[in-house]
């Protein structure tokens, strides 16, 4: 079984697309308001908010279990609507050598599109690839398009 691998999603939502790639690049600390039950808390530890190079902290229920992510913003594309995060710190690397996580948006007429995307490598053939850690993104994208419909 390979140790490296790429996991996509994508999931349709009703709400406007530019400002869930707004939320996601420069607010998401205000996601644990639109999603209570899965994301605690998500703190600025370095840098600015919707800036490449800033550290934030997001605190997360996954599993049932309180869990932490230190992440850092590696990549905005504001024509793509695309923000990429590295998992540098946190339970997610108790699993995994190396963590990205990508979200994009797609705007199409009146539906816009999201799509996550996970690079990673596990750090044994033991590690299960991160289905549910997919699910608890999707589930939270969901919350967010209720919130603002």
């Amino acid at each position: 079984m390979p140790l490296s691998g790429m996991l996509v999603k994508q999931v349709t939502i009703k709400s406007d697309g530019d400002v869930f790639h707004e939320i996601l690049r420069s607010r998401p600390h205000h996601i644990s308001e639109m999603s209570p039950d899965s994301i605690k808390g998500v703190d600025l530890h370095e840098g600015e908010w919707g800036v490449v190079g800033s550290v934030i902290n997001v605190d997360f229920i996954h599993d049932g279990k309180a869990k932490v992510a230190k992440e850092v913003i590696e990549a905005i594309d504001e024509e793509k609507k695309l923000v990429c995060y590295k998992v540098i710190g946190g339970d997610i690397l108790e699993a995994y050598k190396t963590f990205l996580l990508t979200v994009q948006v797609e705007t199409k007429e009146e539906e816009n599109l999201v799509t996550w995307t996970f690079h990673y490598e596990k750090l044994n053939d033991n590690v299960d690839d991160p289905n549910s850690l997919m699910d608890f993104c999707l589930a939270v994208t969901k919350d967010i398009e209720k919130h603002h419909l």
